[in-house]
């Protein structure tokens, strides 16, 4: 019909825009970790690790300089006028009061509930986006979007300009993040990095699995358990935070003035 607008499959891919019958039927990601198909993919991996190095410098530049920040997660399928929206909503705008940047994934649903709030507080809405096979649009209450090609670069933005997890209700992805967080933190890779579960009914279920699963069996020690902590009150999620954060402060200080001593005592 006269006036109407045909509308054309759009995906993001990284800093560019394609539309139409430029859209690849497959995902960098997927080109990347698929060895199946022709030989010549295997040729060009190299390349590929220049466009990796790339989007590292791009993350890395784009937010040395955010403040001190908290990572938020949730699924992109929670509606806007729903419980848990408007819970990523008050959890948003509580952490920019308390002086944190909000980083998401900048999608819809949570994600874009808890940018909503930190945008409408004033503070600093941040959304790391990734190319998917099916279109996913950063939403339009984030101040500082960066699109990835590759789940890892864009993994590694979250953990390293954060000092914490919430994890909103969620599917595989937030499960994903939750769990590489939690090895992170277990393993040391990462130190005094709380971990947050918002809504106990619904991650009720996952808690009592792990410890009378993986605990009872073996699997992870009962210390480990302390790793996340699980709340329904947005405002003793974001104490948590502050509190591990203000005592992450506080070590360094300590030895900082530790370092300083020794050096004065070998003078």
């Amino acid at each position: 019909m006269f006036g109407m607008k045909k509308t054309r499959p759009e995906r993001r891919q990284g800093a560019a825009v394609v539309r139409g019958d430029l859209v690849s039927d497959s995902t960098h990601d997927q080109r990347l970790l698929d060895r199946r198909g022709p030989a010549d993919w295997l040729h060009m991996d190299p390349w590929r690790v220049m466009r990796i190095q790339a989007e590292f410098v791009e993350g890395f530049g784009q937010l040395a300089e955010l403040p001190e920040a908290v990572t938020v997660f949730g699924s992109a399928r929670t509606p806007e006028d729903s419980p848990e929206y408007e819970l990523g909503v008050r959890l948003g705008r509580r952490l920019s009061e308390a002086g944190y940047a909000v980083i998401t994934g900048g999608g819809p649903g949570c994600m874009e509930a808890a940018n909503r709030g930190a945008r409408e507080a004033g503070g600093v809405s941040v959304g790391l986006g990734i190319e998917l096979p099916f279109e996913q649009h950063m939403n339009e209450y984030v101040d500082l979007g960066i699109e990835f090609r590759y789940f890892f670069v864009r993994k590694t933005m979250f953990v390293k300009y954060s000092c914490g997890f919430v994890a909103l209700p969620g599917g595989f992805g937030t499960l994903d993040e939750l769990f590489e967080a939690l090895t992170l933190v277990q393993t040391r890779k990462v130190t005094s990095f709380p971990v947050v579960l918002l809504g106990t009914d619904f991650w009720g279920g996952l808690v009592d699995w792990i410890k009378t699963t993986l605990v009872d069996s073996g699997k992870i020690s009962p210390a480990d358990l302390d790793l996340v902590q699980v709340t329904d009150d947005v405002d003793d999620a974001v104490r948590i935070i502050v509190d591990a954060d203000r005592n992450r402060v506080n070590r360094l200080r300590a030895e900082e003035r530790a370092a300083r001593n020794t050096v004065g005592d070998a003078e």
